[in-house]
Order: C-alpha cells, then sequence, then structure tokens
C-alpha cells in the first residue's frame, strides 16, 4: 500500500515528476526547471511504494487561509486506478492547515470520476471566473 506524505519532491522525484508532466495533456514539453520552480512554491504530496519509489504526486497552490488550487495530480501508468490519486488529494482535504478554506478548484479535461468523491463539483457560477490562458507555454499547443 502507498505511504504518502505532504514533502517536497526530492531531486531524484524532481526527475521523475518532470517525466510524468512532460506526457501529461496539461503540461507537454514543460521544462524541468519550471516543474522545480513550481514545487518550491507549493504544497506537494508525494506518493511511495513500500520500496520508496514514487507513485504519485500532487502540487497544491494555497495561501492556506482561503483559498487551493489542485493541480498536477498524476499517478503513472501501472498505478492508476488503484485510489493512489484520490489519497493524494484526500491528504490535502484532510491537512490541519487547510480546513474551513472558502473555496477550493481544480481543472480536469477527464478525471472526473476521481474528484466527485471528494467533494469536488463543476461550477455553479462560471460566469463569475475569467482567466488569461497561454495555450502553449513551452512550445506545445495545450488546447
Amino acid at each position: 500500500m502507498a505511504t504518502i506524505r505532504i514533502e517536497q519532491p526530492r531531486e531524484a522525484d524532481l526527475d521523475t515528476i518532470h517525466r510524468m508532466l512532460t506526457d501529461s495533456y496539461w503540461s507537454p514539453g514543460i521544462p524541468r526547471e519550471t516543474v522545480e520552480r513550481a514545487c518550491a512554491n507549493s504544497m506537494c504530496a508525494i506518493a511511495r511504494d513500500e520500496k520508496g519509489a514514487l507513485i504519485g504526486f500532487a502540487r497544491l497552490v494555497t495561501d492556506e487561509a482561503t483559498f487551493a488550487w489542485l493541480c498536477a495530480v498524476i499517478v503513472p501508468p501501472g498505478k492508476q486506478g488503484i485510489g493512489v490519486g484520490r489519497k493524494l488529494v484526500r491528504t490535502f482535504l484532510d491537512h490541519p492547515e487547510l480546513q474551513n478554506l472558502r473555496r477550493w478548484m481544480l481543472g480536469t479535461r477527464d478525471a472526473h470520476g476521481v474528484y466527485a468523491p471528494l467533494g469536488f463539483a463543476p461550477i455553479k457560477a462560471p460566469e463569475r471566473l475569467m482567466e488569461i490562458r497561454n495555450w502553449s507555454p513551452y512550445g506545445v499547443d495545450t488546447k
């Protein structure tokens, strides 16, 4: 069974995380330096197998007072479908310093079934939200 902790990734973890994110639909081509900087400025959750190998990663951007944006929840092929991603998210949701936040948000193209059981739902008033979006920040279009 996976051990999940909120911790910063090790140097070797960053190589694995970078490889997984580069292959993802939301950050193809992301530079390793960007992954490292994003992790350094976020709260990270790491899932490890019984041998200590990284089998899942999630990143949370938060002020720890009112808002959290869940991003980069990723589990490598072969470890998907056994609850690792959901447990990573649950670790954030249960964290004592993150209780009573007014809003948690995330974006997903295809994992609604992972997040809905944890309480995430479609935005009730999407017309209130706005964004500036760069569809190809790393030279690969993510539309």
